[in-house]
């Protein structure tokens, strides 16, 4: 028996696509034992769940619904959204969780969560809307970021998978290789999907305005950097290692070099960009979550701040020569009342000469 998914209500959006009116859409993530996803659902989807397991089961579910209220918007009041979002993920975990499982077995809980179902057809079905839950919750800023992680994450199995297929090859166990092989090449393709889903949130969200241009450049060039890695581990997963050697080296058909191959294995950034005209500059904090916009912005605002520096720099010395040029006028000031104290001194030493040889004629 399959264990029951995890759910979450972490975040909600506002929404008014196709109708006039807005509305509060509850970012439902659930988590499986092999993948997770999001489902977007607004209140009114609730109370239809709410109706159609009363109606199939025959008894309320273990937690009741959280009331509307008719004089308040969730639209309007942030206050009211948190306590419904609180209210409705405890419903949903609460019939997830129960001991009795006629709530959760019903179809209403399966096409509203989009659980695969036992048959062919409802699988296909719940297959085809959970795509289009994940698609639809990329065009919300917060569920993007989540799906990004669940991007890096099947990036890090699929390294873990060729980690240990590479082993299994240093052992000789070819049966192990293989299924890890495989496991990398079904991480692979799940994070080719996501970044197809994550690069169409990007023009969604540049469409609706809901994050400033700085913000989707850094998204952007983390959906490249994704890219790129997914790309490189896809090289590693369509290539057999062979082993050639002593016991422990081993070589891969078809794939770069050793340091490389090392890099991606190691979750390292994969080569691609240069800096500068000849001699690479080493990526920095600062460059390293820019695409090569953000990279030509940040060098022109470091240019203007270098050149606002050399205006400070300049209004200093101007007024260091100011000062100078006040100080000499002072020294010429000052020598010239000396010069003329000396003439004085000169004139009364004179006077008094006159004076002292008359009173020795005396």
């Amino acid at each position: 028996m399959a264990p029951p998914p995890e759910i979450a209500i972490p975040s909600t959006s506002i929404s008014d696509e196709g109708s006039g009116k807005p509305y509060t859409l509850y970012n439902i993530t659930l988590r499986l034992p092999l993948r997770s996803y999001v489902v977007q659902k607004r209140y009114s989807d609730f109370s239809k769940l709410h109706e159609a397991l009363l109606q199939q089961v025959g008894a309320a579910p273990p937690q009741p619904l959280p009331q509307k209220h008719w004089l308040k918007s969730t639209v309007n009041s942030p206050e009211l959204a948190r306590e419904r979002q609180v209210g409705l993920e405890r419903y949903l975990k609460t019939i997830a969780e129960s001991l009795d499982r006629r709530w959760r077995d019903t179809s209403a809980w399966r096409a509203f969560l989009n659980l695969p179902s036992s048959s062919t057809t409802n699988s296909a079905v719940s297959a085809g809307g959970r795509a289009a839950s994940v698609a639809s919750g990329a065009a919300d800023p917060t569920t993007w970021l989540d799906l990004h992680k669940e991007l890096k994450q099947h990036l890090q199995d699929a390294r873990i998978a060729l980690s240990r297929r590479d082993s299994a090859v240093d052992g000789g166990n070819t049966t192990a290789a293989a299924e890890a092989a495989a496991a990398a090449r079904k991480s692979t393709v799940r994070a080719g999907t996501l970044v197809v889903v994550l690069t169409d949130g990007l023009k969604k969200l540049q469409e609706s305005g809901r994050v400033g241009d700085g913000e989707l450049r850094r998204r952007r060039d983390l959906v490249s950097t994704a890219k790129m890695e997914r790309e490189g581990l896809d090289k590693l997963a369509s290539s057999m290692p062979s082993v050639s050697g002593g016991a422990g080296s081993s070589t891969t058909r078809g794939l770069s070099s050793s340091p490389e191959k090392a890099k991606l294995l190691n979750g390292a950034r994969p080569g691609g960009r240069r800096l500068g005209g000849g001699a690479p500059a080493p990526e920095t904090d600062k460059t390293r979550e820019l695409d090569n916009q953000g990279v030509l912005l940040l060098q022109k605002q470091e240019m203007e701040a270098q050149d606002l520096q050399l205006d400070q720099l300049t209004a200093i010395i101007r007024r260091q020569k100011e000062m100078g040029l006040q100080i000499n006028e002072e020294v010429e000031r000052q020598t010239q009342m000396l010069d003329v104290l000396d003439e004085d001194e000169a004139r009364v030493r004179g006077k008094l000469g006159v004076a002292n040889n008359r009173i020795r004629k005396m």
